[in-house]
């Protein structure tokens, strides 16, 4: 089940690197103004959208949202270990066994072994499906809002071109060029979970 949190976060990272990367390239009307006075400079910026997602300095919505959605799938998670353990040992019992046991009854086992794998197998990929089906559901409103705020952010800031690092291959750039700490700071000061105020 750990894989379903690697699924969910990239799903989220590349949501949001799609969407900074289209919402923010030039020409884009939403983050770029209409009219530019010639030979005015381009105040460029960068982001690391894989930021969002980090689990110490990340958007604290976002954690918020993958907590709750492993929390939901906690029960499967345990029932799949489970049962796989269960076939672990019937594997392990029918090899005992079977040397000293009628073929019948080895027979039957290896049967009862095949059945629980298929259905470990099925169950593991109806709940992948349903992980990842929930966990866009519930993160793409997040990606539109946040997405959002960095629009506004980058044009409060006068940032009139904004690369993601995540999507877009830079080999160097001054760290001062790099906002992401600070809109993260800022979204999270801004953007607070429903019943924290926001900090002034």
């Amino acid at each position: 089940m750990k894989a379903f949190r690697v699924i969910a976060a990239a799903a989220f990272i590349a949501a949001v690197a799609v969407l900074v990367h289209t919402q923010t390239r030039p020409g884009a009307p939403a983050t770029l103004p209409q009219t530019r006075p010639a030979g005015s400079p381009v105040n460029i910026a960068l982001i690391d959208s894989a930021a969002f997602g980090d689990q110490q300095n990340g958007i604290t919505r976002v954690m918020n949202a993958m907590k709750q959605i492993e929390a939901k799938y906690q029960p499967l998670r345990t029932e799949l270990r489970g049962m796989r353990d269960r076939l672990t040992a019937l594997r392990a019992d029918i090899q005992k066994k079977q040397a000293i046991q009628d073929a019948k009854t080895t027979a039957q086992q290896i049967d009862e072994a095949d059945r629980l794998e298929i259905q470990i197998k099925r169950k593991s990929e109806d709940a992948q499906a349903s992980y990842q089906r929930e966990s866009l559901a519930v993160l793409d409103p997040l990606q539109k809002d946040i997405t959002q705020a960095l629009n506004a952010y980058a044009q409060a800031k006068g940032v009139s071109l904004l690369l993601d690092v995540n999507r877009v291959p830079v080999l160097y750039a001054s760290s001062n060029l790099d906002i992401t700490k600070d809109f993260i700071a800022e979204y999270n000061r801004t953007h607070p979970l429903i019943g924290t105020p926001a900090r002034p």
